[in-house]
This record gives C-alpha cells, structure tokens and sequence, in this order.
C-alpha cells in the first residue's frame, strides 16, 4: 500500500522555486507525480522523486504555468502579490499574504 504523504504547501499559497529562483502561486496539488514517463524523463533532469507531493505553479511576472517536484520550492515570505494573467481564474482576492480560491472553482 502507497502511504500518502502530506503536501507541505497549500493552493493560494506563495512560493519559491529553489532551483530555478522565480515566485509563484500554487493552484493545485498533486500527492504525487502525475504526469506522464515521458515528461518526468525530458522535463525532470535533477530526478525528484514521484512518490512525494507536485504542484501546479503560476509563475510570478509571466504567463508561465509549471508542475515543480515539493522539494524544488520553499514558502515564499514576501507577502507581495503575483502577477500572472490566470490569477484571476482562480483567485478572488489577496488577502494576508495568501491568495483566496474563488468561489466559481
């Protein structure tokens, strides 16, 4: 049996791409990888484990949407907002520096 494991950030959350050092916003959680072989194969190259949560990110000033492995992203402290065309699709508000889900999803 796969053990599930906690996701250590939440949707409307700000984050940090350790890596690849841009800010995001998470809009969807994954517990684990779940995209396909070939993607995890071309895309992947540091090899993040599959059994651990995946995120779906907006990526701060760009229209960029990325699925980043948990260990590749820290809390994101700044407190300041994200701009990305999508925010709206999925937030109603900024508000304490989180994002709220909006009422439509």
């Amino acid at each position: 049996m796969t053990e599930i494991v906690q996701p250590l950030f939440f949707v409307g959350q700000l984050v940090y791409h350790t890596k690849f050092n841009y800010r995001g916003v998470i809009i969807d959680v994954d517990p684990q990888f779940m995209l396909s072989d070939t993607w995890y194969e071309q895309v992947a190259k540091s090899r993040p484990p599959k059994d651990k949560p995946w995120y779906h990110v907006l990526v701060h000033s760009s229209a960029q949407q990325t699925y980043v492995a948990e260990r590749h992203l820290s809390a994101d402290n700044t407190a300041e907002p994200i701009e990305h065309p999508a925010i709206k699709e999925h937030f109603s508000e900024f508000k304490q520096g989180r994002y709220i889900l909006s009422r439509l999803n």
